[in-house]
């Protein structure tokens, strides 16, 4: 019987762990599986969603560079050419047509190109050391939607590359051209759009899904890109979306998740282990009970049923075994009950060993939730709140524990935004057909202090076992929105200007006109959307088949406005900006009759200083003209016949005469006060001329004046009169200098040439004892001199004279000792004679 009743237990036994066996793993690998299925598709959501604010990052900051000013005011003087094949412009820095890189220095593009309205590259500015994809360069109308802007992911040279396009638009939104962002999708990329995640050991990767391989991933080291989702499920659980954002791209691409098997078989292997552990004591447990109770048991009824028929034969005669059987059955019955509620205590301890598994995987949930830059609010059917990210607390000011169970409207929304969050949710809680749009919205959300601010909400529903909760991602988008204010007012600026803006078409059409150009339309006679009259018409004609800006100044009621015509020719118009300039002119021409007043007065000094040398010049042929005359009447007194030599002597006379007339014709010049004339005059033939001016004082100094003239022309438009000034200046300064050193060291030289950047040098070179560095700061201020007689104002006027005639006056040391003077003046080109101005 002892044998039979552990036989008998055994048995039971492993009846019992064979029904647990088929029932209670397939349960609880059931419930691991639906839970993790629920927790992989929440991650990949939320991974795709980072990395579709990550590329909206770089959207925004593409729009905000292609809307603004710089850009705009870069491409508006620009016009390139339909035939135009010259290669485009490569920067290495900082373009002239792009912001400070403070406003795009967190984006990770490679390269940003600058494309015409044909989508041809003409500038490209290399952000990092990569080389621009060549197949990008070759087929960019397949990449470009004509006047569109687009967000592109597609594969060059096989790499993934996202192509963030903007059109560049003036203030009339029409297209001057188009900024390309190329981003490459690399394993930093895609680092950076998880940004702010840690503690994750998740792998994102972008799938091509015709060829079912993976194209990037952001751990190169574990899965490289060109290898097949086969052989990546061996070690990761792969969860793969499609894009919605991006209906442009040419590739078949999926959004992947990765989570490592290793990571999910640890946890399914250690509830495994758990409830083999319980199901084994819950057996072993059973066995043992029920071994020793059946023994027992058996034992007792053994020693029972023996007593029984003596009993029953001493007492009743008859054996009566079946009130002592029922009673024996009470017994194990009990027995059986105990054992019942030991298996249903394992049981208990198993379930709650699952449960804490289960909130451990939920905790490592909320951390992930809690370190995420969005707000993230979940909230039942009805709008309740569950649960409140640490992101929401920072942006709404609230703590969880005052939200959780209150409505998400009334706390998080304004009032005009309720009513569109509530049908919003009627939508998502009815499951209808809704991509993106539908169910990402902008609203203004509400703080509690009452502030309020915009915001982007995404709702993603969640279907759990008994119920249904929604997800809400709430993004602050106020820097966004400021962004996009900015843009619009830069759009708004012509408007604003208060000078006058007008855009003209070819066949002289006025297209617009803001406010400020009312007096320019009176002047015209004509108003917007008509015509201008026929000389302004001929102009815009004119300036629109040169391609080139034309200025012009019209006077009208008192005003007088300067007109820039700057032609737009790919897009058929003509921009047109005014400047009133009425006081600037005003006080251009005080400043000339002062200029004027003061060279007069420096003319007049000069003259002053020179008189004993000018008296010696005009001394010489007066007396050349005594001597002949004298001559020639005793030759007719002694000899009358002597006809050639009277004639000799009268055409001696005769050239004497014209030569003292030469002087005064000089000096008159000289001091004479005269209006500026600008004339084209050869600066060899002025230099020349103010060195016979100065011959006897450099004949009075023991000076020889060596004139180095160039073997060409110089031409350059000058005022003659003024710029012999200058020279003059120069060279007797050059004189006084020269008086300090021994006459044998005295050496002068006065040279002229042409440089390398057009424009034509006169040098006066001296042996003086030099100018010393304190005093050169000082030599053009005014009321400076190193003389005793000097005013100081004649290097101060010679300077302002050749700055008049944009040129410049340089100084220093001569090689070997003295001091060296140069005047830059511009040369004169007949290309460049017709400047487009008018004055009218």
């Amino acid at each position: 019987m002892p044998l039979l009743s552990i036989i008998v237990g055994l048995a039971c036994g492993l009846v019992v762990w064979v029904v647990l066996e088929l029932v209670q793993p397939r349960a609880i690998r059931d419930v691991f599986f639906q839970e993790l299925e629920s927790r992989l598709d929440q991650q990949a959501r939320e991974t795709l969603i980072r990395f579709d604010n990550y590329v909206d990052a770089h959207t925004s900051t593409a729009r905000l560079l292609a809307n603004h000013r710089q850009l705009s005011d870069y491409l508006e003087p620009v016009y390139w050419f339909a035939n135009d094949e010259s290669p485009a412009i490569v920067y290495y820095q900082i373009p002239p047509w792009l912001p400070p890189a403070s406003l795009w220095k967190n984006l990770r593009p490679s390269h940003m190109l600058l494309l015409d309205t044909q989508a041809r590259v003409r500038e490209i500015y290399s952000v990092g050391q990569g080389l621009l994809p060549r197949e990008l360069l070759d087929d960019m109308e397949l990449f470009v939607s004509g006047g569109q802007d687009e967000v592109l992911i597609t594969t060059l040279n096989g790499q993934p590359y996202l192509l963030v396009t903007e059109i560049a638009e003036d203030a009339t939104g029409t297209r001057m051209g188009t900024l390309m962002l190329v981003v490459p999708i690399d394993e930093q990329f895609l680092r950076a759009s998880q940004q702010g995640v840690s503690g994750s050991n998740v792998v994102i990767g972008l799938v091509d899904a015709d060829e079912q391989r993976f194209l990037v991933s952001s751990e190169e080291h574990v899965v490289s890109g060109g290898e097949g989702i086969d052989q990546v499920r061996a070690d990761f659980l792969v969860t793969a979306q499609s894009f919605f954002a991006y209906e442009g791209t040419t590739l078949n691409i999926q959004f992947a998740t990765l989570v490592p098997r290793s990571s999910v078989e640890a946890i399914q292997k250690r509830v495994a282990d758990l409830e083999r552990r319980q199901r084994l004591v819950a057996a072993i447990t059973f066995i043992s009970v029920f071994t020793l109770v059946f023994y027992l048991l058996s034992g007792q009824l053994n020693n029972i049923l023996r007593r029984i028929p003596r009993f029953a034969r001493r007492a009743l005669g008859a054996d009566q075994p079946v009130l002592e059987k029922g009673n024996q059955l009470f017994v194990l019955e009990d027995w059986i009950r105990q054992f019942i509620q030991s298996v249903r205590e394992a049981r208990d301890e198993m379930r709650q060993q699952h449960e804490s598994e289960m909130q451990d995987s939920e905790a490592l949930t909320d951390a992930i939730m809690e370190a995420a830059l969005d707000s993230i609010i979940t909230i039942d059917e009805s709008g309740m709140i569950i649960e409140f990210n640490t992101t929401a607390e920072k942006t709404f000011g609230y703590k969880r524990e005052e939200v959780i169970g209150q409505d998400f409207t009334a706390f998080m929304l304004n009032a005009e935004s309720r009513p569109r969050f509530i049908e919003l949710l009627h939508l998502v809680e009815a499951r209808s057909q809704m991509n993106e749009e539908d169910i990402r919205q902008e609203m203004t959300a509400m703080r509690m202090d009452g502030t309020v601010f915009p915001a982007e909400l995404a709702i993603k529903p969640l279907q759990l076992q008994e119920r249904t909760v929604l997800t809400v991602y709430l993004h602050d988008i106020t820097n966004r929105k400021r962004a996009e204010q900015e843009i619009q007012s830069l759009a708004k600026f012509p408007s604003e200007s208060p000078s006058p803006v007008l855009r003209v078409n070819r066949p002289g059409v006025i297209l617009y006109a803001n406010n400020p150009s009312k007096h320019l339309l009176d002047y015209w006679g004509c108003g917007r959307g008509q015509t201008l009259p026929l000389y302004w018409r001929k102009r815009v004609d004119e300036v629109m088949a040169s391609g080139r800006n034309w200025e012009a100044e019209v006077v009208y009621d008192g005003y007088i406005y300067s007109l820039l015509f700057s032609p737009v020719a790919e897009l058929g118009y003509v921009n047109i900006y005014g400047r009133d300039i009425s006081q600037v002119r005003k006080a251009e021409s005080q400043a000339r009759e002062h200029q004027q007043e003061l060279v007069h007065v420096c003319r007049l000094s000069t003259m002053g200083e020179m008189a004993t040398g000018l008296a010696h010049e005009l001394n010489q042929p007066l007396s050349a003209i005594a001597n002949f005359a004298n001559g020639s009447s005793r030759r007719l007194r002694n000899d009358p016949q002597a006809i050639e030599d009277i004639l000799y002597a009268l055409g001696q006379i005769n050239n004497q005469a014209d030569r003292a007339g030469e002087i005064i014709k000089r000096l008159r010049n000289q001091v004479g006060k005269q209006p500026p004339v600008r004339t084209v005059a050869d600066i060899n033939g002025v230099v020349r001329e103010v060195c016979s001016f100065v011959e006897f004082e450099a004949r009075k100094a023991e000076v020889v004046i060596e004139q180095e003239m160039s073997l060409e022309k110089l031409l350059t438009r000058i005022d003659v009169v003024q710029i012999e000034q200058v020279i003059l200046n120069l060279i007797r300064n050059a004189l006084d200098a020269l008086l300090e050193v021994p006459s044998k060291q005295r050496n002068l030289s006065v040279s002229t040439s042409l440089n390398g950047a057009g424009g034509i040098v006169v040098e006066v070179l001296d042996s003086g004892p030099g100018i010393s560095p304190g005093v050169v700061d000082k030599l053009f201020d005014p009321f400076f001199t190193t003389k005793e007689s000097g005013m100081g104002m004649g290097l101060v006027i010679s300077q302002t004279i050749v700055e008049d005639h944009n040129g410049r006056i340089d100084v220093g040391s001569r090689e070997g000792g003295g001091t060296r003077f140069a005047v830059t003046l511009p040369a004169y080109d007949e290309e460049q004679e017709f400047d487009g101005t008018i004055d009218e």
